[in-house]
């Protein structure tokens, strides 16, 4: 009997995720957007249909920022949706989920079965989101993956990152070098800043207990304490949470098939 596949796509500032599921797995890949999205998204599509030797999916939903530009799904849904649906398969458990993406930051309250009770949104500034730490790091000569890996326990509170705007947190941050700061510090303090922003933003939806942590900075543990210790509920994350929008895209996709 032929394999019924579906695929979720989310077309990110940043990188486009790819998730195909059978009913039973789900496998997922990503890709750097670049420059053209639209190509890379459908060459990703065409890797992963190779790898894992499935002809085309018979179902595509596509989500995020680039949604409307691929031609190739079958429908697009927003990300809100899609994260909601795909945070609540990775982490049943999850009432909320705080999604911090390249150039946008989300709170979205959830109900058992993952579907959106009430949401709050960033996306018209870069506070707070994954553009603000990477324009931030670059100032202290890093890149994102390697600030991940600094750590920032031992780090002193001699210094806080006060600007809303990232332009002016990224002089801030110069100004602090310059002063001789430790970068461990600057770093930590960085933590602090995204997590204020969040946790403030969350407050508009009263979050509840436990918070899904999604999206490409959900891996930097001190990041996630920093928002435990902000929200003032636990953060759980997945090591798949960054590709929780393809896969809520993808399990919407499922549920096409099979009214269909």
């Amino acid at each position: 009997m032929k394999q019924t596949v579906v695929a979720g796509i989310d077309a990110g500032s940043s990188a486009i995720k790819l998730s195909l599921y059978d009913g039973v797995r789900v496998t997922s890949v990503s890709c750097p957007s670049g420059w053209n999205p639209r190509e890379q998204a459908a060459a990703l599509l065409k890797s992963a249909l190779a790898q894992q030797e499935v002809a085309a999916p018979v179902c595509m939903v596509g989500t995020g920022y680039g949604r409307f530009n691929l031609p190739f799904v079958t429908k697009a849904m927003t990300e809100i949706t899609c994260h909601a649906r795909g945070a609540a398969y990775l982490l049943p458990e999850a009432k909320t989920v705080i999604d911090i993406g390249g150039q946008d930051a989300k709170a979205i309250r959830i109900d058992g079965q993952g579907k959106v009770q009430d949401f709050v949104m960033n996306d018209k500034c870069a506070a707070g989101t994954g553009r603000f730490l990477q324009v931030t790091a670059n100032a202290l000569g890093l890149d994102v993956a390697e600030i991940g890996r600094i750590d920032t326990k031992a780090a002193s509170s001699e210094c806080t990152i006060n600007s809303m705007c990232t332009v002016f947190a990224e002089s801030e941050v110069i100004g602090l070098v310059n002063r001789g700061i430790a970068r461990e510090a600057i770093i930590a303090a960085l933590y602090v800043s995204i997590a204020n922003r969040v946790a403030a933003m969350a407050a508009g939806i009263q979050p509840a207990p436990p918070a899904a942590f999604t999206g490409g900075l959900a891996q930097n543990q001190a990041l996630r304490t920093e928002l435990a210790t902000r929200l003032g509920l636990p953060v759980i994350t997945h090591d798949q949470a960054v590709f929780a929008g393809s896969i809520g895209a993808a399990l919407f996709a499922w549920d096409a098939v099979q009214v269909n």
